[in-house]
């Protein structure tokens, strides 16, 4: 099997080229971060990815996790990995600096991240959520909260866990029960079970942090009535030590499809001692801090495993050998086959493009909050549900291409294929499904302001047009007509959506998911129009030949279903 390789220099251009990085790591980082130091940043996260993490996900797939007598082990060769991740600092690298952390910017940790992703995405989900965590305590808990808690979340000595679910309650967190009842010592009694807890127990740290969403006696019904909470495993001793074992325990381990390696657990809370997070009954709004965070991080993960997956499906159809390839000599490799060349293709483009969104996102993310800027917020927060969307519902597709790609043997578990796409499966169902992300785009966004926002997305993907004009290449030619025929389409299926906001808003939602799918397809796009421009103002770049095939491969297979995607986005009275 192929072993991973970080896509280090891939990132290099990007955000150099494309992203104009540079500028958001000096409005970030007061100009002590260079991108030549982001470049050895991800040269390292590489190393670790590549000899210790990559490694054990085979391992922790066949091994997975067992629960004996209420202590849960994870899959051997686990805990060294995360010893070593936290010894490499990798635990505090996003983190605000007045929290502890090391205050890197969104556009360097994504990237980090997804190499996570892509060598190990069960292990990387534990880091992530204590991210979430550490972002959650930070912004909304007591400076006494924030005293004992964050020093070891950011140290990487606890791990943080978000607990939503449960089994009567999963996308309408308004049917929580767990309950919260006050003590007199300022604590709180958290009574209730959690489901589907992503490494909820495990071995590898002396502390969990559990934030729990609950209701409190007399809270009103619905998301107005729940509170936040900060549960641990173990209660702190005065030193901030980990002490008495709390009454919140594991109740069963469950068996699912993929991801066997992380721990997603059933816990049970027994008059738990929990601690206010923020105010009573503002708890969802303490919570969508970390909810947003995880929804870029799974966009990230879809990236990092569809790179792997394209990784290994490359070295195997360069391997394989079946049939006479038309035009070649005998012994010719499967990868000059044209089917299995449009498919690899097909997901090396969508990766490119997906890349370099989740860069631009993260960017704009860096940027409001760094500049307060009113146009970076607006448009991240118009595009974090489509890169959530998009990103993991093309991790499917890329990942099942990857199987395809092997023939026969990518059903075969040992060739590292399959893993890829049951792993990947979750992603479009959890942290919000894709319909949740279509109706937030189109409920939230676009309705609220009449299409404005998105107009001014059309706008800055217009930008592109001139740039590319003014080459006579032919890709760029042809890339430039393209994008300008999907931009009119969907300003079309925009138009649609916002008139049906007022008259039929059922027909809008039936709209939605082809909206957000049509969206991805138009900003991937976008993402290829600037890539090619820098590619074709670098004509000695040894990738440029490959980053133009990749644009026109893209516009001709990607950017043409977008008409499509119109039709279906008004026939919403169909459904």
């Amino acid at each position: 099997m192929a072993d991973y390789k970080a896509p280090v220099a891939e990132y290099d251009f990007l955000l150099r080229r494309v992203i104009d990085a540079q500028h958001v790591l000096d409005v970030t980082t007061g100009g002590e971060v260079a991108l030549d130091d982001v470049r050895e940043i991800l040269g390292h996260a590489g190393v670790l990815a590549s000899e210790v993490l990559d490694p054990l996900n085979a391992v922790g797939d066949r091994a997975g996790n067992t629960l004996t007598d209420g202590k849960v082990t994870t899959a051997p060769g686990f805990t060294d990995a995360y010893k070593a991740f936290t010894e490499g600092g990798w635990a505090a690298i996003g983190l605000p600096r007045e929290a502890g952390g090391d205050g890197m910017p969104g556009v360097v940790t994504s990237a980090v991240n997804e190499v996570w992703g892509a060598a190990n995405m069960a292990f990387s989900l534990g880091p992530g959520l204590s991210v979430g965590a550490a972002y959650a305590i930070y912004t909304a808990a007591s400076d006494r909260l924030k005293k004992v808690y964050l020093p070891p979340l950011v140290s990487g000595r606890w791990t943080g866990t978000m607990n939503l679910t449960e089994p009567q309650s999963g996308t309408d967190l308004g049917g929580i029960r767990t309950t919260a009842r006050p003590r007199p010592d300022g604590s709180w009694a958290v009574r209730g079970q959690k489901i589907f807890i992503t490494w909820g127990d495990h071995d590898l740290t002396e502390n969990i942090v559990h934030l729990v969403l609950a209701r409190t006696e007399g809270a009103p019904e619905g998301l107005g009535g729940l509170s936040l909470f900060v549960v641990p495993k173990f209660l702190p001793n005065a030193d901030g030590t980990p002490g008495e074992r709390n009454a919140v325990h594991t109740v069963s381990l469950e068996h699912k499809l993929g991801i066997h390696a992380s721990p997603t657990c059933v816990l049970d809370f027994d008059e738990a001692t929990g601690w206010l997070v923020g105010d009573r009954h503002r708890g969802l709004e303490a919570m969508f801090v970390m909810m947003n965070v995880a929804r870029v991080g799974v966009a990230t993960q879809g990236l990092g495993v569809s790179d792997r997956a394209y990784q290994r499906a490359v070295a195997y159809a360069a391997e394989r050998i079946q049939g006479k390839v038309a035009g070649h000599p005998a012994g010719t490799p499967i990868a000059e086959h044209p089917d299995v060349r449009r498919l690899l293709l097909s997901m090396r483009s969508t990766i490119t493009a997906m890349r370099a969104l989740q860069l631009q996102v993260t960017a704009w993310l860096d940027l409001a909050r760094a500049e307060r800027s009113a146009q970076a917020f607006q448009l991240a927060d118009f595009f974090v549900p489509i890169l959530k969307g998009w990103l993991t519902e093309n991790s499917v597709q890329i990942t099942s291409d990857a199987v395809q790609v092997h023939g026969g043997m990518g059903f075969i578990e040992e060739t590292g294929a399959a893993q890829h796409l049951r792993d990947v499966r979750i992603l479009p169902i959890y942290e919000g499904t894709t319909a949740i992300q279509a109706n937030d785009l189109t409920r939230r966004k676009l309705a609220r302001d009449g299409g404005a926002t998105a107009e001014a997305a059309y706008a800055l993907v217009e930008t592109s047009l001139e740039p590319l004009r003014r080459h006579d290449h032919p890709v760029a030619q042809r890339t430039a007509d393209r994008l300008d025929t999907a931009i009119a389409s969907s300003r079309e299926a925009t138009a649609a959506l916002v008139r049906q906001s007022k008259d039929n808003p059922r027909d809008m939602l039936a709209g939605g998911v082809p909206y957000l799918q049509q969206w991805g397809l138009l900003a991937g796009g976008w993402m290829h129009a600037r890539i090619l421009t820098a590619a074709l103002e670098s004509p000695q770049d040894p990738d440029t030949a490959r980053r133009i095939l990749d644009a026109d491969f893209y516009g001709a297979h990607s950017l043409s279903r977008i008409p499509s995607l119109t039709e279906a986005i008004q026939a919403g009275e169909i459904v």
